[in-house]
């Protein structure tokens, strides 16, 4: 039985009870006010003979791809032309999509916990072999992520071709150092492997950890990154995305640059000409001071959980860089005991760790992307239950 099938049946059970959702990591605050106005300029052109647009350019329009390189990119000292980024629906797409590009005989090493969209993909590619119980699928790497490596993963020992790799870490909320991720950058050039470099959360960065792959040294022979507005601006139901591709990428004799825009102008017709006006909205000076307000708003949040439950000496992790909190199940309770012993008496719900991957058992993930009001109540009733 799933999370809803149990949510669900609880509410059936207790319809007096409010559920209060820490599990899904969807946004809570509206649209900022400048994307908002954007978007409705955007829409009055297109109901207009002389400013209507029909299909744009696969790869995005070129405002909104000039501003996510002078943004994102060389503010950072970083220089990413804008033939180097593909504009889409979604992170989650694009990771899911990108495997197009490779061949089913490549070998995938993926983190493990991990976002459950780089394993799921790669299995339907068939790129994962047969399922062994406890184990996984055998065709696929696995790099342990436990505290005793604070949560981030050792070079793999067999050699992949495809390395996914997620900072600030879905689901653990660690980061990375510059000192760490040299290490992949260093093996993926050295064993001609892809890094793909899912960095959904760079925003909520608050540390002097690397925002980008490509602040390392020789990542653009090595990696591809993925960018969203989705957690970043509240874009979770506006869709809009970036992946990120240097032509200096070669895999196999090949330009992946080259084999994305393919795959990208044979699969879709781009995203729409509203949206990335409401993107491009995020990068004006209004919608920078508004997206920092909204970020530290689930930044509270996520302080909230983490002090909250540490303080009534709960395991807790993450939280700081990221919007995710990944605690430790008390009284070796399994992550599905924790999550209906949770439900039960709280009413909260959150995300078995074990639906991340087999070393996310005994782990729980949290999320700060409710509200205040929300997030508040939801610590003071888990901390009242379990102290009870």
């Amino acid at each position: 039985m799933d999370i809803a099938a149990r949510v669900n049946e609880f509410t059936k059970q207790h319809p007096e009870k409010p559920i209060i959702r820490l599990g899904i990591g969807d946004v809570t605050l509206p649209l900022p006010e400048a994307v908002v106005q954007a978007m409705t300029e955007a829409s009055k052109e297109m109901g207009k003979m002389e400013t209507f647009r029909g299909y744009g350019p696969e790869c995005g329009y070129e405002f909104l791809r000039k501003a996510i390189s002078e943004n994102d990119y060389g503010k950072r000292g970083v220089d990413i032309g804008i033939d180097e980024i593909f504009v889409s629906d979604g992170a989650k797409s694009d990771t899911g999509n990108i495997g197009d590009i490779f061949s089913s005989d490549n070998v995938v090493a993926v983190c493990d916990p991990v976002y459950p969209v780089y394993v799921d993909t790669n299995v339907m590619a068939g790129r994962a072999g047969e399922y062994e119980e406890g184990k996984g699928w055998n065709r696929i790497v696995y790099m342990p992520c436990r505290k005793e490596n604070h949560f981030l993963p050792e070079l793999p020992e067999k050699e992949a071709d495809i390395i996914y790799l997620c900072f600030p870490n879905n689901p653990s909320g660690a980061g990375i150092t510059a000192d760490e991720l040299k290490k992949w950058v260093d093996y993926a050039n050295g064993h001609k492997s892809v890094i793909l470099y899912d960095a959904a959360y760079e925003a909520y960065i608050t540390g002097d950890l690397p925002h980008s792959i490509y602040e390392i040294e020789g990542a653009k022979t090595c990696a591809i990154e993925f960018r969203s507005f989705s957690k970043t601006a509240g874009f979770t139901g506006t869709r809009c995305a970036f992946t990120v591709v240097p032509k200096e990428l070669v895999f196999g004799g090949v330009s992946l640059n080259k084999l994305w825009s393919r795959r990208q102008s044979t699969k879709m017709n781009g995203v729409s000409y509203v949206v990335q006006r409401a993107a491009e909205a995020v990068y004006s000076k209004e919608g920078m001071a508004q997206v920092k307000k909204n970020i530290a708003y689930y930044q509270n949040n996520a302080r909230i959980i983490r002090e909250g439950l540490s303080a009534a000496g709960f395991e807790v992790y993450g939280g700081v860089d990221s919007p995710y909190i990944w605690l430790k199940t008390p009284g070796g309770l399994t992550s599905w005991e924790f999550f209906d012993l949770l439900l039960q008496k709280t009413g909260v719900v959150g995300t078995p760790g074990s639906g991340f991957g087999i070393s996310g058992e005994g782990y729980f993930r949290l999320t700060s992307f409710n509200t205040r009001e929300n997030t508040e109540k939801a610590v003071k009733r888990i901390i009242e239950s379990f102290q009870a």
